[in-house]
């Protein structure tokens, strides 16, 4: 057992209490767990990404739930996790969590591994460098991240032995490999949909990814989600949606200026804000709402900046993103504490409370479910009002029956217009 101390921010786990799924993420998210000998993970689950730049580099599981079940990527590495009252326990055939604060004991299955990850490209490229799946949605970098964790988290503290392994873990995939990538975890994880995460600065970036979105939707037939640094040109966005992309991706990282000025000076300056609010805003009426998201990282900066940034989302008819701070191992911020559970509840419970006033249509896209962070739709279990939270969830049910011809066509093989 770990040596878990108890302090202010335990009282309501301290209590008794039994979590719902919403719950236990968000506070696996903030401890992380450890493992327990008897485990057999390599055998059972889905292997954990070695990249100390990955957030996904936790383990992979599944949180049975009354309403649905909730995909969540488990910290085991981080120095934090060393003080996590949380075990992982293999019992007979199954898997259960130990909470060793009061004796409660939850229901937990393991994401099983993909057979695709071991398969290679025709060029000979490992699929699973190509592609990893992060709960059952598939991320695909096209270039270098210029995500938090990637550019402040790593140059300075990192070891030479750490950039040379993070250096020849990343490939260059051609179109050919995705497709064939794509095409596999569909076929073989039953995959809706793709997100091609670019990061070309220039204006004109976007267009880097076009080719790739049309090969997508004519050779796999699938959805597929963007998500690159803001455009001038908004026009750029139009021949994206022409093409067929089905949803936009804006990352804000941090809504304080202050704090990003603190760890992003570049993007804190009024007019890189104001070209990412303008992008955001724009897709948001291009697309309608719930098909464009805005992300922010939660724990390092005041959480009622945090609050503003989900308000500001939710009432241009974007999906509020979250992510909970990470202080991932070997980089310079692994000595961060992590953020407090009680306060992250908060932040979903607002998260759950501006989609409502907004009615945005959280959840209606099939099958995709993320792990790193909570969704939107994970926050109906954090509904306070019981009566309200259960009209939301028959909209939200209807809106799905109402929305399955439409993603079906979306996911045939089709032409789409490439100039």
């Amino acid at each position: 057992m770990s040596s878990y101390v108890a302090d202010s921010a335990d009282i309501m786990a301290m209590s008794g209490k039994r979590l719902n799924p919403a719950e236990l993420k968000i506070d696996l998210l903030c401890r992380g767990m450890l493992i327990d000998g008897k485990c057999r993970i390599k055998r059972d689950g889905r292997p954990v990404c070695s990249s100390l730049l990955d957030l996904a580099s936790g383990l992979e599981m599944i949180l049975p739930g009354d309403m649905s079940d909730l995909w969540v990527n488990v910290p085991i590495l981080e120095k934090y996790v060393e003080g996590t009252p949380y075990h992982l326990q293999h019992a007979h055939v199954a898997y259960q969590l130990f909470d060793e604060r009061h004796g409660q004991t939850y229901a937990v299955r393991l994401a099983p591994k993909p057979d695709w990850y071991d398969q290679s490209t025709t060029s000979g490229i490992p699929m699973s460098q190509i592609g990893m799946l992060q709960g059952t949605m598939l991320l695909i970098d096209l270039g270098k991240s210029d995500r938090f964790w990637n550019v402040n988290g790593i140059h300075e503290g990192g070891s030479d032995q750490t950039l040379k392994r993070e250096a020849g873990r990343r490939v260059t995939a051609n179109i050919e490999d995705i497709i064939e990538t794509a095409a596999a975890a569909q076929k073989k994880s039953g995959i809706t949909m793709v997100l091609l995460r670019g990061s070309f600065q220039n204006d004109g970036g976007l267009a880097r990814i076009f080719p790739y979105v049309h090969a997508l939707k004519q050779e796999v037939g699938i959805l597929v989600g963007v998500q690159s640094p803001p455009e001038t040109d908004l026009r750029l966005y139009d021949h994206a949606r022409a093409l067929g992309v089905d949803h936009f991706s804006f990352y804000f990282e941090f809504f304080s200026r202050d704090v990003l000025n603190r760890h992003a000076p570049d993007k804190a300056e009024n007019q890189a804000r104001e070209h990412l609010m303008r992008a955001l805003e724009y897709c948001a009426r291009l697309m309608g709402k719930g098909r464009v998201s805005g992300e922010l990282i939660a724990g390092m900066e005041p959480i009622g900046d945090t609050m503003r940034g989900i308000d500001y989302f939710a009432g241009v008819g974007a999906l509020p993103l979250i992510c909970i701070f990470r202080p991932l191992r070997g980089t310079e911020i692994e000595n961060s504490a992590a953020p407090d559970y009680p306060e992250m509840l908060c932040v979903f419970r607002h998260v759950y409370q501006a989609c409502r006033a907004h009615n945005l249509p959280i959840g209606i896209t099939p099958n995709v479910h993320l792990s790193v962070q909570p969704q939107s739709e994970d926050t109906l279990y954090l509904a306070s009002d019981l009566l309200d939270s259960r009209a939301y969830q028959r909209w939200i049910f209807t809106m799905q029956q109402v929305m399955r011809p439409y993603f079906l066509r979306r996911m045939r093989k089709h032409t789409t217009p490439q100039s």
